[in-house]
């Protein structure tokens, strides 16, 4: 049988040596990121390529979106209000994207 640890309550926990183990806080429910992503793509007018689930491919800007959809703007096709649900992945249109992009210049 295992003896316990023999406590010294004559110290205060705090003045205890070393230092005290933190606990992590939870991370925040929601971080903005999202938000902060396209609206800094709406502002920049940044073209983009969105890849929807079933592989079909969208070139446009993203003119608005809202916590379920995004609207994007077409040169020569109709504009597309899409489901968030629907899109695989998203990423910069153009050469500079493919580089690298400009480093915020």
């Amino acid at each position: 049988m295992k003896e316990p640890h023999p406590s010294n309550n004559s110290r205060p926990h705090a003045a205890s040596s070393g230092p005290q183990p933190h606990k992590k806080p939870a991370p925040p429910e929601q971080t903005h990121a999202e938000n902060f992503y396209w609206i800094k793509q709406m502002q920049a007018r940044t073209p983009v390529v969105i890849i929807l689930s079933d592989g079909e491919t969208l070139h446009g800007v993203v003119e608005w979106y809202d916590r379920d959809c995004i609207k994007l703007t077409r040169t020569g096709s109709p504009n597309l209000l899409i489901y968030k649900q629907f899109i695989k992945y998203i990423y910069k249109d153009g050469a500079e994207a493919a580089l690298g992009g400009t480093n915020g210049q």
